[in-house]
């Protein structure tokens, strides 16, 4: 299975307990079951640093009491390179996609733009996949890395790719510009203000995902599917409607 096991789960050396809460979502809606967050990264370099910023957020999601999964995509084909992209990476993506209540994209910037293996990732999630979305509704988190000065050309890619995959995401970002100063020698992130953004970016992923969970389904509910899908709606039980009428 395409999966990355995190290292050290449960270790944030850089982060300050004094100023840190635990549940940034309490209050907001329900926390059980915990929330469901995919981490996709977009290098493959065996010491790779949207990968190591994405087991950083990925150690802060569990923190905050998500569940989190981190697909690896070494595996994963050209899109059209396998019939109906029948390939068993492929499938997995689709299905930890569709598991996901929220995802977190980090790509490095390659010639000002996100890479081939970032754009290929999302490449593989359809819109609608046998009457399912894998993406529509989902909270989304941002982010990218630099060997330069920072920049946010990968992150805004990667807005205008989440809205085109109908997610929702969230204001927050993160950018790590010059990424190979930032960890140390074991491949964690040294305490920076880099560090605080993405621990910030997190915290508001958790607390968008815990909100929206109890609305997802209407909030995602359009007019041009129901049509499409010849699913005509039942004044009797319409809320809007009722509401209207009364």
């Amino acid at each position: 299975m395409p999966l990355r096991t995190l290292a050290d789960p449960d270790t944030l050396p850089a982060l300050d307990p004094a100023y840190v809460i635990q549940g940034p979502a309490l209050g907001l809606g329900p926390l059980d079951p915990a929330p469901r967050i995919l981490l996709l990264y977009g290098s493959l370099r065996e010491r790779s640093y949207s990968r190591l910023s994405v087991e950083e957020a990925a150690r802060l999601l569990r923190f905050f009491g998500c569940e989190t999964r981190i697909f690896d995509p070494s595996t994963l084909p050209l899109p059209d390179q396998y019939a109906g992209d029948d390939h068993p990476a492929v499938h997995e993506l689709r299905e930890l996609s569709l598991w996901s209540e929220g995802q977190v994209w980090c790509s490095p910037e390659r010639h000002g733009q996100i890479t081939g293996i970032m754009k290929l990732q999302i490449d593989h999630l359809p819109l609608s996949m046998g009457g399912m979305r894998p993406t529509q509704g989902r909270t989304l988190a941002v982010m990218q890395v630099s060997a330069g000065s920072q920049s946010f050309n990968s992150v805004n890619t990667l807005r205008v790719l989440g809205r085109w995959m109908r997610m929702v995401t969230i204001p927050n970002q993160s950018s790590v510009a010059k990424a190979f100063n930032e960890f140390d020698d074991a491949g964690r992130m040294k305490p920076s203000s880099y560090y605080d953004r993405i621990v910030d970016v997190m915290e508001e992923l958790v607390r968008f995902t815990v909100l929206l969970r109890p609305h997802a389904a209407q909030l995602v509910d359009r007019y041009s599917e129901r049509k499409e899908a010849g699913v005509p709606i039942d004044a009797a039980t319409d809320l809007s409607s009722i509401a209207t009428a009364s």
